[in-house]
């Protein structure tokens, strides 16, 4: 516990110096796409010819690690099994053969101590290892591998997730029964670029929820945790390989995901599996400024009330949510737009939130770039 304190980001603060370290540099403030992706080798969409079963999408970051494993590039995977009581819940392990690492697949989404395992791991006297973590595990990761000899000793290789919004494990079930018409058979949950949330159930029968028709009280930043909403690392820059859906386009019978390769060891990664690989180049019109223009005065405004009652009334019927969402996904942002869109309402609404609640933490929190994404939109600062 003190050793991950001492190196938490909300010590040592997001990106930086971590960034300038791992690449040599900070990300170009004078391209607009690398200040909001990261520093990339390579970015494309891709699908695996063979889908794995029971993946959240189609199983890339699962088949890579299987990959490293089976060529002896890496020993063991520090990673996440889903809990016996509940789908969404996890719990860290160290994966050790190769159905360990299958039974990762899935998105948990509810705060995990993914670094747990490390321990495990070095106690074990493991050489060569993969951790799959989100932003703020591998900021972690990266700290301690600087100050700890016994970390330096082994080759670590890290696939990062895009994540900004998981939940306090006590609060998941109170939200995903205001999300859901059947919460006890739901098993994949994620807000997709239709600007709906699917929700996949265990009879294989995919729900969607349009943004729109959320019961008011899911607005109320209060439900994410206060760590979550000081993240400013959405596409978790410190990894070797980023994998998630943002850019991809929405094509459900391929589940299309996009690939961020921003190392070496990241290439190693994708390169042992890209003869499985279908591969897309980004598609999408980079521009969106009008689309976030237009709800960022209201995402501001929300992040300046910290008290206030939520209706647990939907905003608006499903029937006419859905045709916004299907408005929205015809005349919306698609591709590189919509990655661009995401990254950037979160930026916002994240940058405001620390503003109003932890004003003295600006500065230590806040990556350089955030502020010139701002000065983009002529955001108060």
């Amino acid at each position: 516990m003190h050793e991950s304190i001492q190196s938490c980001v909300f010590k040592n603060g997001w990106l930086g110096e971590s960034e300038k370290k791992l690449f040599g540099r900070q990300r170009d403030l004078h391209d607009p796409v690398e200040m909001r992706f990261g520093i990339t080798l390579e970015r494309f969409s891709a699908t695996l010819q063979h889908p794995l079963p029971g993946a959240q999408w189609g199983g890339i970051i699962t088949r890579m690690a299987l990959k490293a494993f089976e060529n002896n590039t890496i020993e063991a995977v520090v990673t996440l099994h889903r809990t016996r009581e509940n789908q969404f819940f996890s719990q860290p392990v160290l994966a050790e053969t190769a159905q360990e690492i299958y039974d990762s697949r899935g998105n948990k989404p509810v705060l995990s101590p993914v670094l747990r395992s490390l321990e495990t791991a070095y106690r074990k006297g493991i050489k060569k290892l993969l951790v799959i973590g989100a932003a703020c595990h591998l900021h972690v990761l990266r700290d301690f591998q600087e100050r700890f000899t016994y970390l330096q000793d082994m080759e670590i290789f890290t696939i990062g997730i895009p994540c900004v919004d998981n939940i306090d494990r006590q609060r998941w079930p109170w939200v995903l029964k205001r999300m859901s018409r059947s919460p006890l058979s739901a098993m994949h949950m994620e807000f997709m670029q239709d600007f709906r949330i699917h929700i996949r159930h265990t009879n294989g029968m995919v729900e969607k929820v349009p943004f729109f028709s959320l019961p008011q009280e899911l607005s109320d930043p209060s439900i994410f945790p206060v760590a979550c909403m000081s993240c400013f690392d959405y596409l978790n820059s410190l990894a070797d390989v980023t994998v998630g859906y943002l850019a991809a386009e929405l094509r459900p019978d391929e589940k299309r995901q996009w690939v961020l390769v921003r190392t070496q060891k990241g290439k190693t990664l994708i390169d042992a599996i890209r003869n499985e690989l279908t591969c897309y180049p980004e598609e999408g019109k980079w521009d969106c400024k009008k689309f976030v223009m237009n709800t960022a005065e209201a995402t501001i405004a929300s992040m300046k009330v910290q008290s206030r009652t939520y209706s647990p009334d939907r905003k608006i019927p499903l029937w006419l949510g859905h045709i916004l969402s299907g408005v929205l996904s015809l005349a919306g942002p698609k591709g590189i737009g919509f990655a661009h869109y995401s990254t950037d309402f979160h930026l916002i609404r994240h940058y405001y939130y620390v503003r109003e609640r932890f004003p003295e933490q600006l500065e230590r929190l806040v990556p350089r770039h955030v502020r010139s994404i701002l000065e983009e939109y002529d955001l108060p600062l």
